[in-house]
């Protein structure tokens, strides 16, 4: 049994971020070959934003398997969903129809919950007092995922064709076999002040006016963030680029995600929460109008700048929602997932909705201006550790 230190666990933080790595990794499939699953299927671009909504239906469980989570040893947790995941994407382009696409994504949304509602829970152990910095370790290994994901699924696309994508099955499950050598012995002593130690309902309206202050940027944020991710290779297939084109644009987004994720939740530590979510949430609006109305070389730039800013906001939101020391950690994480879905998904589908109404260029501009709805939730946002 691994005994807690009282300080920055590199070793075990680490490792759990190698864990979000590969799993995200897979994770990471569909956007790139959505172009490709909506012309050999036949689907709407409503159609399509169902498929991430449903990939994301098993986080209404979150609260449960929080609850599990908190009462059970959560190691295997993350041991197990990386191959769950890895078998349920890499047989995405098998899909015969849109039912068995959908099952699929659904198994992999599962595996996703189980993976994420202990995780955060274990970086913030791990990571005694510094946890922002714990988190941008944790969400850098996804980021870099979604970096990788693109150029992986589409390397083999070009490999052996949209049907041949399960012969990325085997790397996946040797990954979960280390996960498994490396987190056996870890267990989690949790100690908690007498102060923090409520039930879960009294947890729950503790954390709530916090609760709400997230679900308001989550929402408006997600305009942005849906637009620059799931529909983001669609938008430029649309514009004439190739699907290689598309996917590698994805990937520098991402990229430059995973940069602005590493800085954010060491700098949150440093001076403060807020004011990393505030200059976030005014400053990616702007770039969002200004990437829209881009032409050539400065369509680029914009964008790597635009990932940096966007994905700031995650690890400072995750290490929020652990600042709270308590018993029911998952249970709060899995409430905050739960919130990610829920208002998260809404703003995919309206995007999703607004692309078939009005096309993609119309879209992509009033999500810049939506987005921009999030600058109040920040503003009035209760915070009572940072």
């Amino acid at each position: 049994m691994e005994k807690r230190k009282k300080k920055f666990d590199v070793k075990n933080v680490l490792t759990i971020s190698f864990a979000h790595l590969i799993h995200d990794t897979y994770s990471a499939f569909l956007a790139p070959i959505l172009p490709l699953l909506i012309e050999q299927l036949g689907i709407s671009l409503f159609l399509a934003g169902i498929l991430d909504v449903s990939r994301k239906i098993p986080t209404l469980l979150n609260p449960l398997l929080g609850i599990i989570a908190d009462r059970t040893s959560v190691r295997y947790f993350v041991i197990i969903a990386p191959a769950l995941t890895t078998i349920s994407m890499s047989l995405l382009g098998l899909s015969p129809n849109y039912i068995i696409l959908l099952v699929l994504v659904l198994v992999a949304g599962l595996a996703s919950a189980l993976f994420h509602i202990p995780s955060p829970g274990m970086i913030k152990y791990f990571s005694f007092n510094q946890l922002g910095k714990g988190m941008s370790f944790y969400m850098l290994g996804g980021e870099l995922a979604r970096t990788l994901g693109p150029l992986v699924i589409l390397g083999a696309v070009s490999l052996w064709g949209l049907n041949g994508t399960y012969k990325l099955i085997p790397f996946g499950l040797v990954a979960s076999l280390i996960l498994f050598f490396k987190l056996r012995k870890v267990q989690l002593e949790k100690k908690i002040s007498e102060h923090y130690d409520h039930g879960i309902k009294q947890t729950f309206f503790m954390m709530l006016p916090l609760f709400i202050s997230l679900a308001g940027i989550i929402f408006f944020r997600a305009a942005m963030k849906s637009a620059l991710t799931i529909f983001l290779p669609t938008y430029l297939t649309n514009k004439g680029l190739s699907i290689w084109t598309a996917g590698i644009s994805l990937s520098i987004l991402q990229f430059s995600g995973a940069i602005g994720t590493y800085f954010a939740g060491s700098l949150s530590d440093k001076i403060g929460r807020k004011k990393v979510l505030l200059s976030a949430a005014i400053i990616n609006p702007l770039l969002m109008w200004l990437f829209v109305n881009a032409r050539g070389i400065f369509v680029l730039p914009l964008l790597i700048v635009s990932g940096f800013f966007l994905f700031t906001t995650g690890p400072v939101m995750l290490a929020l929602v652990h600042d709270v020391d308590s018993k029911h950690s998952s249970f709060i994480n899995g409430i905050y997932m739960t919130i990610s879905f829920v208002f998260g998904s809404l703003m995919t589908l309206l995007i999703g909705v607004a692309a078939d109404r009005f096309g993609m260029n119309l879209t992509y501009t009033l999500a810049a201006y939506v987005s921009a709805g999030a600058i109040p939730f920040v503003i009035f946002i209760k915070i009572k550790n940072k």
